[in-house]
């Protein structure tokens, strides 16, 4: 319903795909909210997998849209799903009535059991006592509630979720990036489908700024081991 070139110069990046997805235009914070997720989800270095291949695919002779595509084609529902998983989990939890206690538990216990043993946007191999982007995006979830721009039904729940879990295992399981970027799509109102494609739109930039960097680095058929090490078969 806009002529294009009148959104040029007049709409950000971020209020372009909130309109591309959303069919209308999006309020100032809104918008700022849904860029810190984008942000937030560009790079995690070159050893995720994602990154990784696309860095290989340079080496055999990809140029930037298949390194691109090759990292975007990994992000699956073990790596790079769990957002949508979990904006999925909240759309579920905020259905039920008096989700909290013992109704939480129940809900967690029966998820591990028929659907995964993880909880989708918690826990990090890398990151840890905390991942440091997911309490920064809380923090902008806050800012946004108390501007009334989202309701922060889901972020309380988010953290609900983050208590009970430390109290099932007996430690801290804190939320990581896919968890808080979930609840700002949430928040917002974006679909479970939407969170993934999201997602692969911010990380796709890293791997972007990696494929590029490997070009400029040079080599041929990187592969995912060091050259010096090599595998030996044992005979019989």
């Amino acid at each position: 319903g806009h002529e294009i070139q009148d959104l040029i110069g007049n709409l950000s990046f971020a209020e372009m795909v909130w309109l591309m997805l959303r069919g209308t235009a999006p309020k100032a914070g809104e918008a700022r909210l849904l860029e810190a997720a984008l942000v937030a989800s560009v790079d995690h270095g070159p050893q995720a997998p994602s990154i990784a291949a696309a860095r290989m695919a340079v080496t055999c002779g990809l140029g930037l849209n298949g390194a691109m595509g090759t990292a975007v084609h990994m992000l699956d529902d073990v790596h790079g799903g769990a957002g949508q998983q979990f904006v999925s989990l909240l759309y579920d939890l905020q259905g039920m009535p008096a989700m909290n206690g013992t109704g939480l538990a129940d809900y967690l216990s029966r998820y591990r059991h028929d659907v995964s043993p993880y909880i989708p946007g918690f826990g990090h191999r890398f990151h840890k006592p905390v991942d440091p982007r997911a309490p920064r995006l809380m923090v902008l979830v806050e800012d946004a509630q108390e501007a009334g721009l989202v309701s922060g039904n889901y972020k309380t729940l988010a953290l609900q979720i983050e208590a009970e879990l430390a109290r099932m295992k007996g430690k801290p399981v804190p939320m990581n990036i896919d968890g808080a970027s979930a609840v700002i799509y949430a928040e917002l109102g974006f679909a479970p489908e939407q969170a993934r494609g999201l997602f692969c739109l911010s990380r796709s930039v890293g791997a972007m700024a990696h494929g590029y960097e490997q070009m400029q680095q040079g080599g041929r058929n990187k592969g995912p081991t060091p050259p010096h090490y090599r595998w030996r078969y044992d005979e019989g």
